[in-house]
């Protein structure tokens, strides 16, 4: 898991990005499509075409670190492109790297009754 910082916020690219880009590449998609600066300590996640692979890039203050992850079945769950820059929590976050729908995260099992 990234350890991720309370105070961070984490901002998901709608829409689809080139996964062949690495951190520079997508440091300035930050910069240029997001308005934002990348190296200001915000995690930036980024999802292709395909859906199985995302990438997230994050400044900690040292250095940018570029995070991968491939689903080996199905896809991340990720808004429309109409709804522009979206921020979402951390637990939202390790929902959606665990594969559950970070949107209305259930429980499996709740129980009935005590004892």
């Amino acid at each position: 898991m990234i350890p991720v910082p309370s105070q961070v916020r984490i901002w998901l690219a709608v829409g689809r990005t080139d996964m062949r880009r690495g951190m520079q590449g997508l440091a300035l998609q930050v910069q240029e499509t997001l308005g934002r600066d990348p190296h200001a300590g915000d995690l930036y996640v980024f999802r292709g075409r395909s859906g199985s692979l995302i990438k997230i890039i994050w400044h900690d203050g040292l250095g940018m670190s570029l995070y991968a992850k491939r689903l080996e079945k199905g896809r991340f769950l990720w808004p429309s492109p109409a709804d522009g820059t979206v921020s979402i929590s951390p637990a939202q976050l390790a929902y959606m790297l665990d594969g559950i729908d970070w949107r209305n995260p259930r429980h499996t099992f709740r129980p009935q009754r005590a004892g």
